[in-house]
């Protein structure tokens, strides 16, 4: 079938609006039409270069959610009809990795997804008899796109796909990071680094989980503003001074949890710092530039402070997404002041440039306007 996709075809360019082919689902795979998705900082990374892994041409976009139309032999834990998210962490359930409760990395498909690449190690995108690659396993920015079964979550019908799509990545890592991968206690201390959707996201995990106090820190008021309406009971402005600032408030020992959602190294630092002597976790998950590394003096890590890293918030997609929609559906996440703008797909450089002005939290491109 021909569909309308944006395709990266030169690093540092603006996406290309095209009509490109797509075939068929094979055995184990699904064809889904997107009716949402998010334009996530991942997506930029990628189009400007600054991803080593990156790959061009490729159809961008990983936080998708939509409905399945046609199933490939095999296929068993869909249908035609069902409402999916897209997931770049899939979840084969077979693998040592699914089987462990201590990561959510599957090994299944890894190899040849992040050679842009399905399953076979073959492309369902094409143009002018030449293929095209999957990013990240999902290419969710185009009219439809064909993914490995084990790379969908089935979601309650009734969850509105214009919001569900951000479950598929920013939200999940957010409230997953909080929630499975430091696991935060009944009556502790967090401070959250950076309040987009992460940020936010790890803010309200850590409201969920019991957090006592939720310090929010950004450069932006506004954002700032809605961490409180995710559950932060205080915020900080960013800066150097940040690390004594959350010393002060805590008594000098400094937060049982910090969250790092900016990629910034300098502030992934300072979670490390303001965390709490003795037992104090600080829990990374922003993207670092290429070549950075992260400083840390060995006096705070042998004084009991421990560094853990987080992809997709240590999620179990298939498993876990429908579960935290669910609480969603049952109002204990607040989604809607999320959704910053809503794009056609022909505007997904705007939703680029957005980003960059940090204009919002999350532009999402809907496919049915």
């Amino acid at each position: 079938m021909r569909i309308k996709a944006a395709v990266l075809r030169e690093f540092g360019a603006p996406l290309q609006i095209e009509e490109v082919e797509l075939a068929e689902p094979k055995a184990g795979e699904v064809l889904v039409r997107l009716v949402a998705c998010g334009v996530c900082h991942t997506d930029l990374y990628t189009a400007s270069g600054a991803d080593p892994s990156g790959y061009a041409p490729t159809v961008l976009g990983h936080e998708g959610a939509g409905v399945v139309e046609r199933v490939g032999e095999g296929v068993m834990s869909v249908v035609p009809g069902d409402h999916v998210v897209t997931l770049f962490s899939p979840q084969c359930r077979q693998c040592v990795h699914c089987l462990d409760a201590r990561t959510n990395l599957c090994l299944a498909i890894r190899e040849q997804q992040n050679k842009g690449y399905l399953p076979d190690g073959t492309t369902r995108l094409g143009a002018g008899g030449e293929p095209i690659r999957h990013f990240m396993g999902t290419s969710t920015f185009a009219e439809y796109t064909v993914m490995p079964e084990i790379a969908l979550a089935a979601i309650a019908p009734e969850a509105p796909l214009d919001r569900a799509c951000v479950f598929a990545c920013g939200l999940s890592t957010g409230l997953g990071a909080a929630m499975n991968t430091a696991r935060v206690q009944i009556g502790s201390t967090c401070v959250v680094f950076g309040a987009g959707l992460v940020g936010l996201g790890a803010v309200a995990g850590c409201r969920l989980q019991g957090a006592e106090r939720i310090v929010a820190v950004d450069l932006s008021p506004d954002r700032l503003e809605l961490a409180r309406g995710q559950g932060a009971t205080d915020v900080l402005a960013g800066g150097p001074d940040t690390v004594q600032q959350i010393l002060d408030l805590t008594n000098g020992f400094g937060a049982d949890y910090t969250f790092e959602a900016t990629g910034n190294v300098g502030v992934m630092r300072q979670a490390v710092e303001s965390a709490r002597m003795g037992w104090g976790l600080a829990t990374v998950c922003g993207v670092a530039g290429k070549g950075e590394t992260l400083d840390v003096v060995p006096r705070f890590l042998i004084t009991g402070r421990r560094v853990a890293g987080s992809s997709f918030g240590g999620v179990k997609g298939r498993d876990e997404v429908p579960q935290l929609i669910d609480r969603w559906l049952a109002g204990e996440i607040d989604v809607d002041p999320l959704i910053s703008h809503r794009l056609r797909l022909d505007e997904v450089n705007r939703g680029f440039e957005l980003m960059k002005a940090q204009d919002g939290i999350r532009s999402v491109i809907m496919f049915d306007s």
